[in-house]
């Protein structure tokens, strides 16, 4: 990577002694300039030329000088290292600067040596700031990927610690748990959109949110269709409790919405629940472009048959 430097400075020789003095590096593609001659001039660089890595300043120029420069470049949003360069023994202007943010400093008159090793050790500084941008930025996209399936707990470790063990393909003892609506095909061809979609909606976020309140996993939602695991991907060593406890949590508030929902001319159906426990095959079966966490196995089967056997269990 090429790290553009942009040079404040009003000495008219500086610019050709800083690119002499760097021309090894420039030609070897590590570095490239920018320069300034004032902190306007400098602000206006910065617009021209976004992608400046850090900023090397005098202090003492025309118009806007080094220290209000630094303070205009800590107020952005893409803050730039800044070194600042002051003359030999101006403690205060160089305390100052350190205040305001810069990330180092030299004094006058210019060490070429010096300068060379500091703007390399602001340039490592400056890819570990945006390495760690980058890694958060992921992080970031992982969770609200992830925040679909995993409570907000779970998703936040997953998410933040990278843990794709719990994502590869394995047996584990899970706790599955299936819900189905009676006579959701009724209601689907019978009701109006501008009340189907919200129906739907508030039952599926409703029914998610009890599941994430026990930390439960929501592997499938298809229509009125939800799956549910414990005990993946992480452990719980109570996850049969935690299903069974999660189970007649989704069975009350399902009552309570259709309860509501009737008294409003809607005739949403009952919630039917299936819950069994046992091994299962788990984890990521979406190949390379989705992401499809669920689970396979008789365990799975049984507890979806629990859930149809309620047609005739009631």
């Amino acid at each position: 990577m090429t790290a553009t430097i942009l040079v404040v400075d009003d000495e008219p020789d500086l610019e050709a002694l800083v690119l002499q003095k760097f021309r090894r590096q420039i030609r070897d593609g590590l570095v490239q300039f920018v320069f300034a001659h004032d902190g306007i001039e400098a602000l206006q660089s910065i617009e021209e030329h976004p992608d400046v890595d850090m900023v090397v300043s005098d202090i003492n120029m025309p118009r806007m000088d080094g220290l209000s420069l630094l303070q205009k470049l800590q107020e952005a949003e893409d803050k730039k290292s800044t070194i600042i360069v002051s003359a030999y023994g101006d403690m205060s202007n160089i305390r100052t600067a350190m205040n305001r943010g810069a990330f180092d400093f030299l004094t006058k008159p210019i060490d070429f040596g010096d300068l060379e090793m500091t703007i390399d050790k602001t340039i490592r500084h400056v890819e570990m700031m945006r390495d760690a941008r980058r890694r958060q930025a992921e992080a970031e996209r992982a969770h609200a990927s992830l925040s679909r399936y995993f409570s907000p707990q779970i998703a936040s470790r997953l998410a933040c610690d990278g843990e794709a063990e719990g994502m590869t393909v394995h047996w584990r003892d899970v706790a599955a748990i299936f819900t189905d609506v009676t006579s959701f095909t009724s209601l689907v061809e019978t009701a109006a959109p501008e009340v189907f979609g919200p129906l739907l909606n508030e039952y599926v976020g409703g029914m998610t949110e009890i599941v994430f309140g026990h930390e439960g996993t929501v592997a499938k939602v298809i229509g009125d269709g939800i799956q549910i695991l414990f005990n993946a991907p992480g452990d719980q060593p109570d996850f049969a409790t935690r299903a069974i406890a999660c189970a007649h949590d989704l069975d009350d508030w399902a009552e309570r919405f259709r309860a509501r929902w009737k008294s409003d001319g809607v005739n949403f159906g009952l919630t039917r629940i299936g819950v069994h426990a046992g091994p299962a095959m788990v984890g990521n079966f979406g190949g390379n472009r989705f992401f499809d966490y669920t689970a396979y196995g008789d365990t799975i089967n049984i507890a979806a048959r629990l859930e149809g056997a309620n047609k005739f269990l009631g």
